[in-house]
């Protein structure tokens, strides 16, 4: 009864990826690899702002190899609602603040945020943020705009080693059993830190 698209079967499969992979799962923290405790990663949430374009915002979804598709669909879908219904009190003590700095003093600010919540793993809870706030992966699935191909690129202050592009689902020609057939194809995007 739960809605599975696409960003969650790759997000699962990403997930499991990283359980398997222990050496992608962790952060550089002073040139050490230190790995981490679980397996966690964020989707970006698309937040539709009134006569502005859309925001976007994380939901992190913790132990992803262990749930299955539909646990990972409820999970998401419980996170994403509370966004877009401005009910996520950490997402609401986040955005004040970015939105008052100026735009010199975001950079050193965004660094030493992301230097403490993902690299040391300090929370500010003052300012909604928690420990790796966006685990060891980032998925955002821009297909659903229509974008055929094109990749997310790193986030430096996000420390984050792995982010998966999911672009639009199309009809193309494939060879099956030595006879061209047309059948829907996906292209990901990766960008590997």
């Amino acid at each position: 009864g739960e809605k599975i698209t696409i960003t969650h079967i790759i997000g699962k499969a990403v997930g499991d990826a990283l359980a398997m992979a222990p050496d992608l799962n962790g952060r550089i923290h002073h040139g050490k690899y230190i790995p981490h405790d679980h397996v966690a990663l964020s989707f970006l949430v698309a937040i539709a702002r009134e006569n502005k374009s859309p925001d976007l915002a994380k939901a992190k979804v913790v132990d992803i190899d262990k749930k299955s598709i539909v646990d990972i669909a409820k999970e998401l879908k419980a996170a994403a609602e509370k966004i877009r219904t401005g009910k996520d009190d950490d997402f609401n003590k986040s955005k004040p603040l970015l939105n008052t700095l100026p735009t010199w003093l975001l950079r050193p600010i965004l660094w030493l945020t992301g230097y403490l919540t993902s690299s040391v793993g300090i929370g500010i809870k003052a300012l909604g943020l928690e420990p790796f706030p966006f685990g060891a992966a980032v998925v955002t699935s821009v297909g659903m705009l229509g974008i055929d191909e094109g990749y997310a690129p790193t986030t430096p202050f996000l420390r984050v080693p792995i982010y998966v592009a999911i672009m639009t689902i199309k009809d193309e020609a494939i060879v099956e059993n030595g006879k061209i057939v047309i059948a829907p194809m996906l292209n990901l995007m990766a960008s590997v830190d």
